[in-house]
């Protein structure tokens, strides 16, 4: 894998361009990765609805549960399919809009200084091989990248934003990731 400094995007990636994004304060320095789950509607996986999420044009008639998010402003960097598919939404070095109210040790306002990595999938389903061997391999170039991002700053989002949000859940096997991570 490797990331264009120059424009802050994975080669790998498919490039999905969200407007939920923007600058990061001046002089901040990214040194926390924070791992998300996502599917829509819940519990399933492989439709369109993420992209149409992060890009504003997610149709509240398409599903009975997307009237309460349709309007939501949000988005991740990256998001890494079932099937180990890269979908990049905002490059690296701009701040996507993935944490909202958020705090990691003293610091607040996570969105200023983290990276957002979405892994679709939800709280009650296992996640695939081939989404820990992608987050491996990601984690490993984003630390190359942000050396500030070391092995104690990666989190979930549900450690960051402990009070509203559970994810990446309690079947995300943080050993497996870490182990694969070398």
């Amino acid at each position: 894998m490797h990331i264009d400094t120059q424009t802050g995007l994975l080669t790998e990636a498919r490039q999905q361009p969200s407007p939920n994004c923007d600058q990061r304060p001046a002089d901040t320095t990214i040194d926390l990765l924070v791992i998300h789950a996502i599917s829509l509607p819940e519990g399933e996986f492989g439709g369109p609805w993420i992209d149409q999420l992060f890009c504003n044009e997610l149709d509240a008639t398409d599903h009975d549960k997307f009237n309460k998010i349709c309007g939501l402003k949000v988005s991740s960097h990256i998001l890494i399919r079932r099937d180990g598919e890269l979908v990049q939404y905002v490059p690296f070095h701009h701040r996507a809009w993935h944490a909202g109210e958020s705090k990691f040790e003293d610091r607040e306002r996570c969105n200023d200084f983290s990276i957002g990595v979405e892994l679709e999938g939800c709280d009650d389903q296992a996640f695939e091989d081939i989404q820990y061997q992608r987050l491996s391999e990601l984690t490993n170039e984003l630390k190359k990248r942000y050396p500030n991002i070391t092995r104690e700053r990666i989190t979930g989002h549900s450690e960051v934003a402990p009070d509203r949000k559970t994810d990446p859940g309690p079947l995300f096997d943080w050993e497996k990731f870490r182990r694969l991570l070398g």
